[in-house]
């Protein structure tokens, strides 16, 4: 009987260990797609992975609101300056080294001393307490006489119409497929159809990202194998688009900034390629991330000796960027801001405003 009694008890443990096990392996069978290794999940945190929900409504956020941090460090710069009584040669000293703490740049800041400088002499102003008026308005105007606009009137040859294409630029990290996802949802709740190209074909996660933002817009999007001639994804995205009507093609492109005579064949390809079908490149949009300050400066001085770059796209710019880099693109590259980033939501990719954008620094 003890025998027995033996035998069943050691049984009840080899079947219930056996169950543990086959239990377990199927747990772990369940676990799909996990990354082969850390670099897959580096690769996909390069930008905002997540993707909400799209809705396209609500209130636009305001400069002011989002531009505090910003407004914070260029008082902190300029207060002490501003409240010092009468005007002397340290006033002028203490603000544009100010400015250019502010990521104003030293030729922009320079230049703009010594414009207020000019006025102030012109007009015989002695105190320091009405110089911060004088330094909005040289910076506002600096600012003016920009074409912001998104261009979407294409005429294709042969006089039929066909789609405008945008090519996105810049180095990777800076939230380019992230702004173009944002920016669909946006056109598409305007009313426009449009096609996206997954023309970053050396990093899987943007185009994976890209795809699940054109889903969640309803849009249609056009991509290649891993490693694919980014060229070819948007040509075919071009041809797609004229063959369905589409207004506007997005397309993003590769980030990596190599060698400058690299970079603007790619590049230079990438336009040639896109306009040989019946679509016309309109935009070509380089993504800056503002918190950058002066790198991102440097960044945009060589995507614009590379290509026909026609506007910026600032994200980040309500983090903790200092807001001088606005300022900076349009005095030394004249090139406008069209867009900026005030936030993570959906919403928060808005038309940049100059007047808005300067009142809320200095507020």
């Amino acid at each position: 009987m003890l025998f027995a009694l033996i035998i069943a008890i050691a049984a009840v443990v080899i079947i219930g260990t056996s169950a543990y096990v086959l239990l377990r392996d199927r747990r772990d069978d369940l676990v799909v797609d996990a990354p082969a290794d850390d670099t897959a999940l580096d690769d996909v945190a390069v930008e905002d992975v997540a993707v909400d929900d799209v809705v396209v409504d609500g209130p636009r956020p305001s400069f002011r609101e989002r531009l505090a941090t910003a407004r914070s460090a260029l008082g902190g710069y300029l207060g002490a300056v501003f409240s010092s009584g009468r005007i002397s040669s340290e006033t002028w000293d203490d603000l544009e080294e100010a400015l250019i703490r502010a990521d104003v740049g030293v030729t922009t800041a320079t230049s703009i001393i010594d414009a207020v400088r000019e006025k102030v002499a012109e007009d015989g102003i002695e105190e320091t307490a009405e110089l911060p008026e004088l330094i909005k308005a040289e910076i506002v105007d600096r600012l003016a006489g920009f074409d912001r606009d998104l261009s979407v009137d294409v005429v294709a040859a042969g006089g039929e119409p066909g789609p405008a294409v945008w090519l996105f630029v810049g180095v990777n990290g800076v939230g380019k497929t992230t702004t173009i996802g944002k920016l669909a949802a946006r056109e598409k709740a305007d009313g426009r159809s449009l096609v996206l190209a997954a023309g970053d074909t050396f990093r899987a996660a943007a185009a994976e990202q890209l795809t699940m933002w054109a889903e969640r817009s309803e849009v249609d999007i056009v991509r290649g194998a891993e490693g694919a001639d980014p060229s070819s994804v948007i040509f075919d995205a071009v041809e797609r688009a004229g063959a369905r009507r589409a207004d506007i093609v997005m397309a993003d492109t590769a980030g990596r900034l190599q060698t400058k005579t690299n970079l603007m064949e790619e590049l230079s390809k990438v336009r040639r390629v896109a306009e040989k079908g019946v679509g016309t490149v309109t935009e070509t949009l380089l993504v800056i991330d503002a918190t950058t300050g002066q790198n991102g400066m440097s960044q945009a001085t060589q995507f614009a000796d590379a290509v026909d770059v026609t506007g910026v796209i600032l994200t980040k710019l309500d983090g903790s960027a200092k807001g001088g880099i606005v300022i900076a693109i349009h005095s030394e590259l004249g090139l406008p801001v069209k867009l900026v980033g005030l936030g993570e939501g959906i919403n928060d990719l808005v038309d940049f405003d100059a007047t808005e954008f300067v009142d809320a620094l200095f507020e």
